[in-house]
């Protein structure tokens, strides 16, 4: 099924480096080979997604609103977007509609569209008070619904916890007070840009949702891996630690053709030089790595094909790396963007 992807990658500012100049925006290359094409060239983008059941439509969440393509990435035109210069970090296309779509902002806002993306309404702030104060506002990094009541949506959020609908997002609760808790532990303490200690722990990257499990919320954060049974009230530890030598949690997806399958990008911090992918094919409880290769970047995006299984891409932050298999994991390949490009923070396919 190769011949029948495009693999994309979303490319965004330099972090600490914002005097250095460098391509952004979305690229596009065939996944069975060939150069990498710039097809939005002007503006920052933090995430790519490919719509699941259309890979024609490519959503691209930029500096500037949501970018939409309906013809598999060639072209991209901004959307009926109702704000302008807000920063969109995540979608959520929703399981059971495919024309309703959900996007995630900074400063802290979630949208709807129901016409696939073409025009786009402004939901209510969720209202929830910010935990800790950094150097960047807070950030809806992902959003993740409940495989049996579309309704219920987790996000994780940079950098500030958890917070939960269950009204397909008018209203949003938090989840976030164990997080702090835990954070009291000595080993899940970490400040580095805010002025608490609980900032590690509020530090969302990434949510998850399995049909296999589906009142387990699974949350990657800069400590780790952890997960709720209880709708966000309280979280335990995965341990990730048991299994990889590091730990900082930027990504977490389920595979859409196992259930009981999991892939989480592990890396050593946010600014790093190393990093791997590891897999889960027991909801979670163990793990080991998958990838085969040498990143030289905090390993920040997983990109898994909505209908191959054997079709995993990651996308390393610095010097444009991108390696991807085709195999199942057997063999890697590795496909970096053209030099001079900005910051990887976003790889999809289909």
């Amino acid at each position: 099924m190769a011949n029948q992807t495009n693999i994309y990658a979303g490319v965004a500012g330099y972090v600490g480096r914002a005097d250095q100049k460098g391509s952004v925006g979305v690229f596009r290359r065939a996944a069975e080979g060939g150069a990498w094409e710039h097809v939005l060239t002007h503006l920052e983008t933090h995430t790519v997604s490919v719509h699941p059941k259309d890979p024609a439509i490519v959503f691209a969440g930029t500096s500037d609103g949501v970018w939409r393509s309906t013809d598999r990435g060639a072209t991209f035109k901004r959307t009926n977007f109702p704000d302008q210069g807000k920063q969109i970090w995540s979608f959520l296309v929703d399981a059971g509609d495919a024309n309703l779509v959900y996007a995630g902002g900074s400063p802290v806002d979630v949208y709807r569209s129901e016409d696939c993306g073409e025009t786009w309404r402004k939901l209510p702030n969720p209202g929830v008070k910010d935990r800790a104060t950094a150097p960047f506002a807070v950030r809806v990094m992902r959003m993740a619904q409940h495989p049996t009541n579309p309704n219920e949506i987790f996000a994780a959020l940079e950098v500030n916890g958890v917070i939960h609908t269950k009204d397909a997002g008018e209203t949003w609760e938090d989840c976030s007070a164990d997080l702090i808790r835990l954070s009291q532990l000595p080993h899940l303490k970490s400040k580095i840009v805010s002025d608490t200690f609980a900032e590690g722990m509020l530090d969302g990257h990434a949510i998850a949702i399995s049909p296999a499990d589906p009142d387990t919320v699974v949350l990657a954060v800069r400590m780790g891996l952890f997960s709720s049974k209880d709708q966000g009230k309280s979280w335990q530890d995965l341990e990730v630690g048991r299994f990889s030598p590091v730990t900082y949690g930027r990504d977490i997806r389920v595979s859409p053709s196992n259930p009981n399958t999991y892939y989480a990008a592990l890396s050593v911090a946010a600014a790093s030089h190393d990093g791997a992918l590891y897999r889960s094919t027991d909801a979670g409880k163990t793990w080991h790595r998958f990838d085969k290769v040498q990143v030289h970047g905090t390993v920040m995006s997983v990109g898994l094909h909505p209908r191959d299984p054997h079709q995993v891409y990651i996308g390393a932050r610095y010097n444009g790396e991108i390696f991807g298999t085709q195999d199942g994991g057997e063999t890697w390949q590795a496909m970096s963007l053209p030099q001079g490009v900005k910051d990887i923070y976003s790889v999809a396919c289909g």
